[in-house]
């Protein structure tokens, strides 16, 4: 199955868990990480950013230059602020193609994406893909809490 991990890091801790995992995954895994068109300063992603996140809009990202029509399972990476996906990643699920398996993992030091879950999942699968998992992963302590689709 061609897969490929395509993410959004703000601080690294994204970077780090996408390089883990697609070496779980082994060879023949794409990585590929989305950028803002325009740097976030850490006060911009705490004020801006976590309202954007909230209101589940998406920022404006460097073009992406993979075709996501040609994987068969697309995984997608994203700090969690304020409870909900960095704004790239709606960058990333605006761009998601129908059909596709697409496995999440959200990275943050202090909590999860509970409260966002639900309305995370029934986007992608508005795009009309099929969630086929789910993982927070709470950074800087080596925890990593696996949680079911649904």
């Amino acid at each position: 199955m061609k897969t490929i991990i395509i993410y959004y890091t703000f601080g690294g801790e994204t970077r780090k868990e996408a390089k883990r995992l697609a070496g779980e995954l082994g060879v023949g895994t794409t990585i590929y990480e989305v950028k803002e068109a325009k740097e976030r300063s850490v006060l911009g992603s705490l004020v801006w950013g976590c309202w954007h996140a909230m209101r589940r809009k998406a920022s404006e990202v460097k073009p992406i230059k993979v075709d996501l029509g040609s994987y068969d399972r697309i995984i997608i990476g994203a700090p969690i602020w304020a409870d909900y996906p960095a704004p790239a990643f709606y960058a990333i699920v605006e761009r998601l193609p129908a059909g596709k398996e697409v496995g999440l993992f959200f990275c943050s030091g202090g909590g999860d994406s509970s409260k966002s879950k639900k309305g995370t999942i029934e986007l992608i699968e508005k795009k009309g893909c099929k969630v086929t998992s789910y993982r927070d992963v709470r950074t800087g302590k080596g925890i990593v809490k696996e949680k079911s689709p649904k």
